[in-house]
């Protein structure tokens, strides 16, 4: 959100233009949305069930209640559950990874009918998200005039709409990721490992930053994630015994065999592993590549926490490392990346004269709307968005190696 330079830097990226091009967006995408929901059974006009994914949620909620913890990784049994509960839902399998307390955190949601349910967590999720785009942008000093600019572009970044039409719970880990900057801010890291601890119902999104915070060593941080974390998996325990425990950890180990069902659309992955695994015919190479890029990538995003870097830009370049090293991140899970183009925004606003500005700028319009190609990777097997994340990345650490504070900057 907020693509902004304080003369736009080019004459191209105004911020006139900008919201002209984030309206035209968002009309786009949100008529096509509307458009195809607008039938009266739950099937929307290409005949899938509205919510996509949230019929998965929904059915461990519903397993949850009925305290049958034994199938939370049954897929046979939940498959049967979901088409007892949503006939339409039926045929329709989702791989169960996600840890046993999520099925707790939606068992509300399943003693409603399931378009009930589906309308509240989307509500919710929505809410969530302008809430923690709202709170960033505050402490955006040099944003503070674009606020109208700002609310367009969150309502047209692709990863917001992606995340409504599947019905994910990625709202969740962005507002842990917005709670965890926050506690950064004002330097009470024992409440910013907690909120990043929270992440264990994805931990892909905390491998990031448990490399940082381990070798930085940050050890309150990583005090608190850990028992975040484990009081999550402890009211799992407590709930159903340590069954499902070990049915999760199973579940994890044999993912190499099951990524097909995962990931049956990875031209709609957007991480260095898929990046690779789309780009070579060749398991072995694609593999060594991702391991060497993965590296690259961690230390670079360290050198940025061990420098003079301003917190906005470390921050930025911890959630663009959490996208390239989950090994699987869909388009939704973007999400996470609305702080960073905030806190850039404002950066690059506050630094109009930086010889970084204009490129930086171009990369961040960029990284904002490739998503939207993701389909065209099926036929190039070129997924753009990662390396213009990497570049980010990489400007942001070649602005550390100044090694001077940004002025008129928050912490």
């Amino acid at each position: 959100m907020g693509l902004l330079t304080s003369k736009m830097t080019t004459s191209l990226l105004t911020a006139r233009r900008l919201r002209a091009h984030a309206f035209i967006l968002a009309l786009c995408l949100w008529s096509v949305y509307l458009w195809n929901m607008s039938t009266s059974s739950l099937l929307d006009r290409v005949g899938n069930l509205k919510g996509t994914d949230f019929l998965h949620f929904y059915t461990l909620g519903s397993l949850a209640l009925d305290r049958r913890g034994a199938d939370l990784y049954n897929l046979p049994a939940q498959s049967a559950l979901l088409s007892q509960r949503v006939s339409e839902g039926a045929g329709i399998t989702y791989l169960p990874l996600y840890p046993p307390q999520v099925s707790l955190f939606f068992a509300p949601f399943a003693r409603l009918s399931y378009p009930s349910a589906l309308i509240v967590w989307l509500v919710l999720s929505s809410l969530i998200y302008a809430l923690c785009c709202y709170a960033v942008w505050q402490v955006c000093p040099n944003l503070r005039s674009y606020g109208f600019t700002v609310s367009i572009l969150a309502l047209a970044f692709p990863a917001f709409w992606h995340l409504v039409a599947w019905g994910q719970t990625s709202a969740l880990a962005l507002a842990f990721f917005t709670l965890a900057f926050f506690a950064l801010r004002t330097e009470r890291e024992v409440f910013a490992g907690l909120a990043l601890g929270c992440l264990i119902f994805k931990p892909q999104l905390a491998i990031a930053a448990a490399i940082v915070f381990l070798v930085t060593l940050r050890w309150k941080i990583i005090a608190g994630a850990f028992v975040s974390a484990a009081a999550q998996l402890t009211a799992a325990y407590v709930y159903y015994g340590p069954g499902p425990l070990h049915d999760w950890i199973r579940a994890l180990l044999n993912l190499r065999n099951r990524l097909p069902l995962l990931e049956p659309r990875l031209y709609q992955t957007h991480s260095l592993r898929t990046f690779w695994t789309m780009l070579l015919p060749w398991p072995s190479v694609s593999l060594a590549l991702h391991l060497i890029t993965a590296l690259l990538i961690s230390a670079t995003t360290i050198a940025c926490w061990r420098s003079r870097t301003p917190l906005r830009l470390r921050y930025s370049a911890l959630l663009l490392a959490t996208v390239l090293l989950a090994p699987h991140l869909t388009v939704y899970d973007l999400i996470i990346l609305a702080p960073a183009f905030l806190l850039l925004s404002n950066w690059i606003v506050g630094e109009p004269n930086d010889s970084a500005t204009p490129t930086l700028t171009l990369l961040l319009y960029l990284a904002f709307a490739i998503p939207l190609l993701g389909p065209l990777a099926r036929r190039t097997h070129l997924q753009l968005s990662v390396p213009v994340m990497a570049a980010i990345l990489y400007g942001i650490w070649n602005l550390g190696r100044k090694s001077v504070p940004v002025p008129n900057s928050m912490p």
